[in-house]
């Protein structure tokens, strides 16, 4: 029986899953952890991708490794991996939480603004919006790209290639240089409207490179970037891209996925560009267009309160429940946050008294986390339509109390998807629909995803309005 591999390389780990082609059942599952980072430097060797790559896939694979005809590799998004021209890296790979390069954000602001207004903020943000769908922060390539260019002029001067996470993996497996739409609209310098490459906002870094040389080729959603072993290796995509494919998200409906970040993201016809930046105006992985929006701080908030509070995730959850609205209220940027641009925050539990309990400091972290991914979702609404439903996903979403939060402050219907590893699914749908040539829905429907429990909502009171002056203050 013919099998497809779909493979999830995040910040913490990769994971590899293993499907079934025809029937969709999970028939394996590997994972195998990546070194620990912490912002505002946060590097990995991308050896150390392949090195978890390696012992994921042999657990999920077991004896099944003749039957595997497919595979497909998701990634975390935005990481700069700079190779010379032996495709060693220059230097460790920048991550999309390293915040390092929030200097250089601005200073490419300034830079295409003063060629284009009077006023270089304004214009700044409007030109990069215009020419890319999105405005750069610290989180994207091109950032990081003018950070290395400013900081480490010797490794600069031995950059051949600039790759994504996932363009690594599939060239580890392909030995090409290729990437998908969906990963390239998180560069800054790869425009979803126009479906090119924008050399000339590179060119403000580095105006005497030959730029097309160093990009990947951006292959198109049902191509085919190689083979790896006899098997088919599809063009891959960035973590959100995939999971949408995971989940079997259709246009009208946003996700929330709560990961050690947070996203809000919803399938559009059309691109955005949003000059204010909230809304970054992603391509997704069928060419549609994928508007997102990120926080930096969502799961590892609950993590981070149930370590201090010296509970497990159970434990957290009952605390959380237990405790009614109205308790001290956490604006949860602890490592600096994304959305709001403010990479140098850290976090405020505001409204504490003597006689607060532990189950409203639990309960804190969750609301904090919530309205911080309602900030994301708000935003996202705009600059799109609003939702008809709202699908939780994401170990995050795992959290009764985080739900519940969530649910009690929409109006739309919230569920959370039943889809356990959604990257890793995603990508397992676009390595069977490469290998079979069929848009990405006819595998989906196939495999029955989409499914999800409906989320019941708890009263939260006024925390919005008391987060929001907590946000602003």
């Amino acid at each position: 029986m013919p099998l497809v591999a779909g493979v999830d390389s995040s910040t913490q780990s990769t994971k590899v899953e293993i499907r079934d082609l025809e029937t969709g059942e999970v028939r394996g599952f590997g994972s195998a952890a990546h070194p620990t980072v912490t912002p505002p430097c946060s590097e990995q060797d991308p050896q150390s991708w392949w090195s978890a790559f390696e012992l994921a896939w042999g657990d999920a694979v077991g004896s099944n490794a003749g039957e595997v005809v497919a595979i497909s590799v998701a990634g975390q998004q935005h990481g700069m991996v700079a190779l010379d021209v032996e495709d060693r890296p220059v230097h460790p790979a920048k991550l999309w939480n390293d915040t390092e390069s929030a200097p250089d954000a601005a200073w490419l602001l300034d830079r295409i603004g003063a060629a284009v207004t009077d006023a270089p903020a304004l214009g700044g943000r409007r030109a990069w919006a215009d020419a890319v769908g999105s405005v750069p922060v610290a989180a994207f390539t091109v950032t990081k790209l003018s950070w290395l260019h400013r900081t480490r002029p010797e490794a600069w001067a031995q950059v051949a290639r600039v790759l994504l996470p996932h363009d690594y993996l599939t060239h580890r497996l392909t030995g090409g240089y290729t990437t998908d739409r969906g990963d390239a609209s998180g560069t800054g310098y790869w425009s979803p409207r126009t479906g090119e490459y924008r050399f000339d906002l590179l060119a403000l870094i580095d105006g005497d490179r030959d730029w097309s040389g160093v990009v990947p080729d951006v292959l198109g959603p049902l191509d085919v970037a190689g083979s790896w072993q006899g098997r088919t290796v599809a063009v891959g995509t960035g973590d959100n891209m995939a999971a949408a494919l995971g989940l079997g998200v259709v246009v009208g409906e946003a996700v929330v996925s709560i990961g050690t970040s947070g996203t809000a993201y919803t399938v559009s016809p059309t691109p955005t560009a949003d000059a204010g930046g909230e809304v970054a105006g992603f391509a997704d992985a069928t060419g549609h267009f994928l508007p997102l929006v990120c926080t930096s701080n969502a799961a590892k908030v609950l993590d981070a309160i149930s370590r201090i509070l010296g509970v497990d995730h159970a434990e957290f959850d009952r605390l959380a429940l237990d405790a009614g609205p109205g308790g001290p209220v956490l604006l949860p940027y602890l490592d600096g946050e994304r959305t709001p641009d403010r990479p140098q925050a850290t976090g405020i539990l505001a409204g504490l008294r003597s006689d607060v309990s532990r189950a409203q400091v639990a309960r804190a972290a969750a609301d904090g986390v919530a309205c911080g991914l309602l900030d994301a979702l708000d935003a996202l609404d705009r600059v799109t339509a609003a939702p008809s439903r709202i699908v939780l996903t994401g170990g995050g979403a795992r959290s009764v109390a985080l739900r519940s939060v969530i649910a009690g402050l929409v109006d739309a219907p919230v569920v959370r998807a039943d889809v356990a590893e959604a990257v890793a699914t995603g990508a397992a749908v676009q390595a069977a629909s490469a290998l079979e040539q069929v848009e990405p829905s006819v595998i989906q429907q196939r495999w029955g995803l989409g499914a999800a429990e409906i989320v019941e909502g708890t009263d939260s009171g006024d925390l919005r309005e008391r987060y929001a002056a907590l946000r602003d203050a």
